[in-house]
């Protein structure tokens, strides 16, 4: 299709806070990538910047011969030539998430700022199923039909980008440049992936805080919220405190008539409170959020601290120090504007919270619950609940063994050591998701790499530079570049030698 100029103001480039999806049935899914902040890179009235979409005519079924598999659908993605050499000079591809790329992470500000070291072409593929890139007509369509559903999984969405980037060398003569993949926490996992399933189409990938641990018996269920827990605690013991013993209190005042009317008005609610697990659920997200994104820049987790330790005329009150905390962590979102409400704001619609539900309830089965030893409330992990509501909700059993049959996990040392190289893995640990990722460094003859961020949080590295960056991430943005020209200068060499 014919290409047309890509809109600046709507590609956004950072995710800043975690939308924690849960069902009215009571499933609770895995927090995703939810709500952004404009980059100021794309922000600024240039003109030059030079991005434009284009849409690629995608088949729905890359792994079987049925009639059904060769109908095709529109898939998105978009070019940045700016910068790039020609011929065969590289290719980065960032790869998309649960998001359209006007308002995921579609384009970091690190691929952007670094693309003129490496004389780049960028490219954005956008995830089938978001966006404009959606099958059968409409999303709606799409994801009510069970059948339609059955094609929204991660492996087509690998075999997706394949084929995209396939064509973009193709159309662009560089039928031997290399292509180097980048992503985000689930986009992370799918750069990981398709240089384990495609390691003919990308030289390498960088994975950005890719919880690729976090299935099965790997990681412990209790490890997310331990985090978030260690998070609070390690800033300050007296809001870890105040958290732990405010989830009683709510039950407290639940269990006096008009409590829930009495907890709607405390926390000003956007709609009144049906029932405390939708309160303890808003707080859950508050926090998370908090600690997932913990800046040094914003401080969200130490900002929230000081508002609850310091809230005005409350006294004793701790649901009111709460309160202030909801308010504050608010404020970080909204620019300091406070008169919004807060809690179980209306998301019905959101497209990428129902996109996730789905691929949560099929094969991204991410194992999470709370003990005692957090600063919530126990909530074991159920996997038997977890199931049946997933059945009730779609029909089908989720599959939680999936992700590591089909791309592995267990023993990754030696899966990495004999059958791939030249992934760098990233983590901040202050990202509660950072437990389920890679996050030792080791090296396989230089070919693969981990860098954990010991202040970091999720997919920072990825964000634009600012003045205002420690030195430590400066410096992990440099050795990331430098491992990225290691690869393609190899790749080069590697042709040269076996054209001769």
């Amino acid at each position: 299709m014919k290409s047309s100029q890509f809109s600046f103001q709507w590609l956004l480039l950072m995710v800043i806070f975690v939308s924690t999806s849960f069902h009215a049935n009571g499933l609770k899914l895995r927090p995703r990538l939810g709500r952004i902040r404009r980059s100021r890179i794309l922000e600024q009235k240039d003109s030059n910047h030079g991005f434009e979409t284009f849409f690629y005519n995608q088949t729905i079924d890359h792994f079987s011969y049925g009639p059904e598999s060769y109908q095709t659908f529109p898939q998105r993605y978009v070019i940045n030539s700016k910068f790039w050499g020609g011929g065969n000079s590289p290719i980065l591809a960032f790869l998309g998430a649960e998001a359209p790329i006007d308002d995921n992470i579609q384009l970091s500000g690190f691929t952007y700022e670094n693309a003129h070291q490496f004389k780049a072409l960028i490219v954005i593929l956008e995830h089938r199923y978001y966006g404009k890139s959606v099958p059968f007509g409409s999303r709606k369509a799409a994801l009510k039909n069970a059948r339609h559903r059955g094609y929204f999984n991660s492996a087509q969405a690998l075999a997706d980008y394949a084929s995209i980037l396939l064509h973009i060398k193709d159309k662009y003569n560089a039928t031997h440049a290399p292509v180097i993949a980048i992503g985000a926490s689930y986009g992370g996992e799918l750069a990981t992936w398709f240089r384990l399933k495609y390691p003919h189409v990308v030289i390498g990938s960088l994975a950005s805080s890719a919880p690729i641990l976090y299935y099965g018996d790997i990681t412990p269920w209790t490890t997310y919220h331990s985090v978030v827990s260690k998070d609070f605690r390690d800033t300050s013991e007296e809001c870890f405190q105040t958290i732990k013993k405010s989830w009683s209190e709510i039950d407290n005042i639940a269990s006096k008539p008009d409590g829930l009317a009495i907890l709607s008005k405390k926390f000003k609610t956007c709609t009144p409170l049906k029932n405390t697990t939708e309160l303890k659920d808003g707080l859950d997200t508050v926090y998370s959020e908090a600690a997932q994104y913990d800046t040094p820049s914003n401080i969200p987790v130490k900002r929230i601290c000081n508002a609850i330790e310091n809230a005005p005329n409350c006294g004793d009150d701790i649901l009111c120090k709460i309160a202030a905390g909801v308010v504050e962590a608010d404020s970080l979102e909204y620019d300091g504007n406070n008169s919004r409400c807060y809690i179980n704001e209306d998301r019905t619609g959101d497209e990428s919270d129902e996109g996730w539900e789905w691929q949560s309830c099929s094969e991204m089965v991410v194992p999470m619950g709370k003990d005692k030893n957090s600063m919530y409330q126990p909530e074991p992990w159920n996997l038997t609940k977890y199931i049946k509501n997933c059945k009730e909700q779609y029909g089908v059993s989720p599959r939680p063994s999936w992700v590591l049959t089909y791309y592995g996990g267990h023993d990754i040392k030696l899966i990495l050591r004999r059958s791939t190289s030249n992934i760098i893995f990233s983590n901040g640990m202050r990202d509660p998701f950072s437990r389920g990722g890679w996050v030792k460094t080791y090296h396989f003859f230089d070919l693969s790499f981990s860098q954990d961020l010991n202040l970091g949080s999720h997919c920072l590295d990825l964000d634009e530079a600012k003045k205002s960056d420690p030195d430590w991430l400066v410096q992990q943005r440099k050795t990331e570049v430098k491992i990225m020209q290691g690869w393609i200068t190899q790749y080069y060499d590697d042709f040269k030698a076996i054209n001769k």
